[in-house]
């Protein structure tokens, strides 16, 4: 039968209390008696000291013992003295006719104990007259004088507790029973509510509102775990809230991911973890447990396999596939759980590689007009008296090369603000007419040296709100690309042929020597040149197009370029009307 806790708590204070009123009872019995012993031995010690002063007082030989006789009538007559030498012989004992013939009595306990502590006693059945005794011995200079009492009825009585002690504690016993059923009772009603608390929490069916505890310490506490229980509760519906946002991110993500335990087991993956493991395998995998023996994962296995003082909580490979770049990562947690995560970065490696292909492309770019100053600087600086003439064309060619330098430093600016920081820039109205106005006079001279016609049709109306400084580069890179590469005698048109809701659409067109179909498809890449040399030759950067491209597509536009049907290079692009979102 199973106790409720009422009766557990009643039980278990009875328990403790019964043994704690037995080892009180048992602890003073022993007490008393040891105190009665102490008080009865304390009498017999009197007449061992009274012996021994008689023996002295009358100087009684050892050989003469027999003259301690004359003291028997002085003391009680049921008394046993016993003369013992240090050998253990008996001299002397006054219930034995003959002492010498008795056995030695140095075994004996009372006489033991003596002879370690000077005194000894002890209850038992004497040998020579089988009576029980209870015996005390004093060792003096060369014997032991003991006596006895008989252990009758008369000392048994002596030595039994008294019981009013006992009645007293019996009384006490049955008055803490009576508050351990009142303490009991209080405690198991609170422990029950309690107990139907944490029963109905458990099934997730605990009515707040209903529980009411007792004004005690037990109420204090199931008070406070029913805060508890609501703030658990709260944190528990934050967390599904949570759990669903995060494995609504974990599915939103372009990023393959999956969680797994210890032993290696999934606990959750998304969809794309399943595809990028069949992008990577040589075969059909139909489990995330692939990446566990499949051998284009062999470094994570590695990494998961590594013991206890070898292991990492971080690993990272990236993996290449059919031209493709994918990032493995794996994470370890504290728990030896680990998550694994596969990612496309293949653009991102594009984006690297590019970015390494052009400043390998700077560097070459900048070392041409560097070297040149360098040079002429040095001449002019180890020849002091080189001709006047000479003299101004190194400056010249110096100041060229600067020019030529500072123009890139300038465009790379121009691509990398594009590129990094495009929501940077402000934006403004711009009437594209008044802009293209504005290029033909900053060009007038150029326009008149090559006999460049410079014709314009767009209206007045044409609006954009966009940034102005990128709006004429775009425009002043491609006349300059044409005054560069198209030769001389050429006409440039500039139109907007069409605008809807969002975009203006324009065409720009020289009517220069064009570019073969071939090089058309790469005239926007940086530093790209269809005659290798050109670009140099003529003083630009290389980058002009490259910035044309970025800053059409920085204000939501495209651009393509073919030949003309009419013979030259035509550019068509976009601009909206108006960036901002």
């Amino acid at each position: 039968m199973q106790l409720n806790y009422k009766r557990k708590i009643f039980l278990y204070f009875f328990i403790v209390f019964t043994f704690f009123t037995a080892a009180v009872v048992l602890f003073e019995n022993s007490r008393e008696k040891k105190y009665k012993k102490e008080i009865f031995e304390s009498g017999q010690e009197v007449y061992a000291e009274f012996i021994n002063l008689y023996l002295i007082r009358n100087r009684i030989d050892l050989n003469n013992i027999g003259r301690l006789n004359e003291l028997l009538p002085l003391l009680p007559s049921k008394l046993r003295i016993s003369i013992i030498k240090d050998d253990g012989k008996v001299i002397f004992d006054n219930d034995i006719t003959d002492p010498e013939s008795m056995e030695n009595h140095l075994d004996r306990p009372e006489i033991r104990k003596a002879r370690v502590k000077d005194h000894g006693s002890d209850i038992r059945e004497s040998a020579s007259v089988n009576k029980e005794f209870m015996y005390y011995a004093i060792h003096y200079d060369g014997y032991f004088i003991r006596v006895a009492s008989p252990y009758d009825v008369v000392v048994k009585d002596f030595f039994k507790s008294d019981n009013v002690f006992l009645y007293f504690i019996i009384l006490l016993f049955f008055a803490v029973l009576i508050a351990l059923t009142y303490i009991s009772n209080r405690f198991g009603k609170s422990i029950a509510q309690l107990k139907d608390f944490v029963v109905s929490a458990r099934k997730g069916k605990a009515e707040l509102h209903h529980i009411d505890f007792h004004d005690d310490e037990l109420g204090e506490i199931g008070d406070e775990m029913v805060n508890l229980y609501k703030k658990l509760q709260e944190s528990r519906k934050r967390l599904l809230v949570e759990r669903e946002k995060l494995l609504q991110h974990f599915q939103s993500v372009e990023e393959g991911v999956c969680f797994f335990t210890s032993e290696q087991k999934k606990i959750y993956s998304n969809s794309h973890f399943m595809q990028y493991l069949n992008t990577l395998c040589d075969r059909l995998v139909l489990n995330v447990d692939a990446v566990f023996y499949e051998s284009v994962f062999a470094g994570l296995q590695e990494f998961l396999d590594k013991p206890d003082d070898e292991r990492l909580t971080l690993y990272d490979e990236k993996i290449e596939k059919d031209g493709k770049y994918y990032q493995l990562k794996s994470i370890r947690f504290d728990d030896d759980s680990f998550e694994v995560t596969i990612d496309n970065i293949t653009r991102m490696e594009k984006t690297r590689l590019l970015k390494q292909e052009m400043t390998n492309s700077i560097a070459h770019e900048l070392r041409t007009p560097v070297t040149s100053i360098r040079g002429y600087l040095e001449t002019l600086k180890d020849q002091p008296g080189i001709d006047p003439e000479r003299k101004q064309f190194f400056i010249d060619r110096s100041y060229t090369q600067i020019v030529r330098l500072s123009e890139l430093i300038q465009d790379i600016s121009i691509l990398t603000r594009i590129e990094e920081a495009g929501d940077r820039f402000e934006m403004e109205p711009v009437e594209i007419r008044s802009l293209l106005n504005e290029l033909n006079t900053d060009l007038s001279d150029c326009f008149k040296e090559h006999h460049i016609g410079f014709e314009l049709q767009v209206d007045d109306s044409v609006k954009i709100e966009g940034n102005r400084m990128l709006l004429y580069s775009i425009f002043r890179n491609l006349a300059d690309n044409s005054i560069a590469h198209a030769g001389d005698n050429i006409t440039i048109r500039v139109s907007g042929y069409m605008e809807d809701e969002d975009f203006y659409y324009f065409s720009y067109y020289d009517t220069g020597a064009g570019v073969e179909e071939k090089y058309l498809s790469r005239i926007f890449e940086r530093f790209y040149r269809v005659n290798e040399g050109r670009t140099r030759d003529t003083g630009g950067s290389g980058l002009g197009l490259s910035i044309v491209k970025n800053a059409v597509l920085l204000h939501k536009g495209e651009i393509t370029a073919k030949n003309h049907k009419d013979g030259g290079l035509e550019f068509l692009f976009t601009l909206k009307k108006t960036v901002r979102p």
